[in-house]
């Protein structure tokens, strides 16, 4: 997953919102899986857990799924999952940040290998782009709960750097939800997440993210970005996919003249 509302709008504009949600909901229960096979299935003494359950409920996922992937990793005959991190290059040397959770480490680095090579892409050693990106800690609220000003103002209190907050959906995408977007520093995330759930309840997401440091604006590269970015996510094993390229509106503006 991106994670990022621009990239989020691009996917509904291409019509890829059953697609994107079915691949969420395989995502989130397999990160309730891990975390249950890791810290065991009490949400109250793993804060993996926890954050995991909290995260496919912002997306509204069925508690009865969420139960599930709790009782698979607790599990003897559950599938052990290794995290693995890929780095890359894809056009015009854009850096990638790939994480995946599988069950076989081969598969996972063919699938992710494949995506990149048949995209213009290639991988890089383990740091080759991952120096260019900062972990940070990543927050986000539906629209409602409050005004651009006021999320500002809270977040600061509640110790954040900073808040990115998306223009209303004037598209009417059913499914598209913008959010205020909310940055910590990695190591400050659980503090800002618990402050501002006192003032807004439950977060429709927290997770560690990778923010690139400098964007590159090209948009004549915008089809050739979403197609090893498509390839990428489709790849089963891959849960999250990181970029540093800008998608202005200018870049998604010829993905739309292009259909």
């Amino acid at each position: 997953m991106a994670g990022h509302s621009k990239w989020a709008n691009i996917q509904h504009r291409k019509g890829r919102q059953d697609k994107a949600r079915s691949k969420l909901f395989s995502k989130l229960s397999k990160d309730i899986t891990i975390a249950s096979k890791m810290g065991g299935p009490d949400p109250d003494m793993n804060p993996r857990l926890r954050l995991a359950i909290a995260n496919a409920k912002g997306q509204s996922m069925p508690k009865d799924n969420i139960k599930r992937a709790i009782d698979k990793g607790g599990s003897k005959d559950g599938a052990d999952y290794t995290e693995l991190r890929y780095e890359g290059f894809g056009p015009v040397g854009i850096g990638f940040i790939v994480e995946t959770s599988t069950d076989n480490t081969n598969r996972a680095a063919m699938e992710v290998r494949t995506a990149f090579s048949k995209n213009g892409g290639n991988l890089g050693e383990t740091g080759s782009v991952s120096f260019g990106f900062d972990q940070v800690g990543e927050i986000t609220y539906p629209l409602a709960v409050t005004d651009e000003d006021g999320m500002m103002e809270a977040a600061i209190m509640a110790g954040a750097d900073d808040v990115e907050t998306d223009p209303p959906n004037e598209d009417n995408f059913s499914d598209y939800e913008p959010v205020h977007t909310i940055l910590s520093a990695r190591d400050d995330l659980g503090a800002v997440a618990a402050e501002l759930e006192k003032t807004f309840g439950e977060a429709k997401s927290v997770n560690l993210i990778w923010k690139a440091q400098n964007l590159i604006d090209d948009p004549e590269q915008a089809q050739k970005v979403i197609r090893m970015i498509d390839a990428l996510e489709d790849c089963d094993d891959v849960t999250n996919v990181y970029h540093s390229f800008d998608m202005t509106e200018e870049a998604m503006a010829t993905l739309e003249d292009e259909g």
